[in-house]
C-alpha cells in the first residue's frame, strides 16, 4: 500500500507508524508550508506534522466565533431566531453573499452564523464577532477554555481589509499574507483546531442540539470544493480558509465508513498553481480515508 513505501529497509522495531510516514511525506511534497493533524474518533489513532506550529488561519478562525455564539445561545444570551437589520455600514468586502443584497436585509442570527460558515461571509463574520463581545472577548474565551496556545483571533475582517486596501500597488501583498501577522485574520495550529472540531463532533463543547446545528452548517459548506471533499463520496463537515494565490486551508470531519476522522490541513505560502495545491489537499483526504477504511 502507498503508506508503506520506504519502510521495508528498516528493522520492525525502528519503523515509524505508517500514518506518521504518510503525513510527513504529504507535508514535504506540498507546494508551500503545511501543517496537518488527524484523528480517527472511533479507533483513537492520531498523528500530526508541524501540528502545533501557528499558521495564518484566514477564515478557519471563524470556527471559535461560531462555537462561542452557540454557547451563548445555550445560555439564552443570544437568540438564534432573532432578526437583525444589515445596514450599509455593516457590509464587508471579500467572500460572502450579504454584500450582494439590498441594504436592509433582515436575516436571523442563525442565518448570519450559517453564512459565516458556508460562504465564509465577512459581513456575517463581523456581525457575529460584535455580537459575541468583540475580538478581545473571543480571545479571552479561548484562554478560558484552554485553546489560547493554538487559536487566536487577530482582528475583524473589516480591520484586515482596511490594511490590505491601504497597500500601494508596489507593495508585496502576498508577502504580507505569508509573513506579517498583522495581516492575518487569526492564527492557529492544526492540532488546536482539530481538538475543537473533535469537541463539536463529540458534543462536549456546547449542548448536543447546538453541536448538531454547527455540524449541519459545516456539512453545508459551499466553498473549497477542490479540497477535503473533492475526491470523496462520504459526507464532510468542514470550514475553509482562503487567500489566493498563497493560502488554502481546510479543516473538518470526514464521515468515513470506519468512523469520523478529524482533519486539519493548513497550507500557507503556496507556490505554483493554486488549484493544484487544492487538489493535493483533496488527494490527501482520499488516501487518508483509504488508510483508515482498509
Amino acid at each position: 500500500m502507498m503508506l508503506a513505501i520506504g519502510l521495508a529497509a528498516l528493522p520492525a522495531a525502528e519503523q515509524p507508524a505508517p500514518l506518521k510516514v504518510f503525513l510527513a511525506r504529504t507535508v514535504a511534497e506540498f507546494p508551500g508550508h503545511a501543517g496537518i493533524w488527524v484523528k480517527h474518533l472511533t479507533t483513537g489513532e492520531s498523528g500530526g506534522v508541524q501540528d502545533t506550529e501557528l499558521f495564518n488561519s484566514a477564515s478557519v478562525i471563524k470556527i471559535p466565533v461560531l462555537v462561542l455564539a452557540f454557547q451563548m445561545a445555550d445560555r439564552g444570551e443570544l437568540k438564534l431566531d432573532e432578526r437583525i437589520t444589515i445596514r450599509k455600514e455593516d457590509i464587508r468586502g471579500g467572500s460572502g453573499i450579504f454584500r450582494h443584497h439590498d441594504t436592509g436585509l433582515q436575516p436571523t442570527w442563525r442565518d448570519v452564523l450559517l453564512q459565516m460558515v458556508i460562504t465564509s461571509d465577512n459581513t456575517a463574520t463581523d456581525l457575529a464577532i460584535a455580537k459575541v463581545g468583540g475580538v478581545a472577548r473571543v480571545n479571552a474565551w479561548l484562554k478560558e477554555t484552554g485553546y489560547a496556545e493554538g487559536l487566536r483571533l487577530t482582528q475583524t475582517t473589516g480591520e484586515l481589509f482596511a490594511k490590505y486596501n491601504a497597500l500601494k500597488p508596489t507593495d508585496d501583498r502576498d508577502g504580507k499574507t505569508n509573513g506579517d501577522r498583522s495581516y492575518w485574520l487569526g492564527e492557529l495550529s492544526a492540532r488546536a483546531t482539530g481538538l475543537m472540531l473533535e469537541a463539536i463532533e463529540k458534543k462536549t463543547i456546547a449542548s448536543p442540539a447546538s453541536c448538531n446545528e454547527m455540524l449541519r452548517m459545516l456539512r453545508a459548506q459551499q466553498a473549497g470544493q477542490r479540497r477535503l471533499n473533492h475526491y470523496l463520496s462520504v459526507p464532510v463537515a468542514h470550514k475553509t480558509g482562503d487567500f489566493p494565490p498563497v493560502l488554502a486551508n481546510d479543516v473538518g470531519i470526514i464521515y468515513a465508513r470506519s468512523g469520523p476522522i478529524v482533519v486539519s490541513f493548513l497550507g500557507n505560502a503556496i507556490t505554483g498553481n493554486y488549484g493544484e495545491a487544492e487538489d493535493r489537499i483533496g488527494r490527501f483526504a482520499q488516501l487518508l480515508v483509504e488508510y483508515f477504511d482498509k
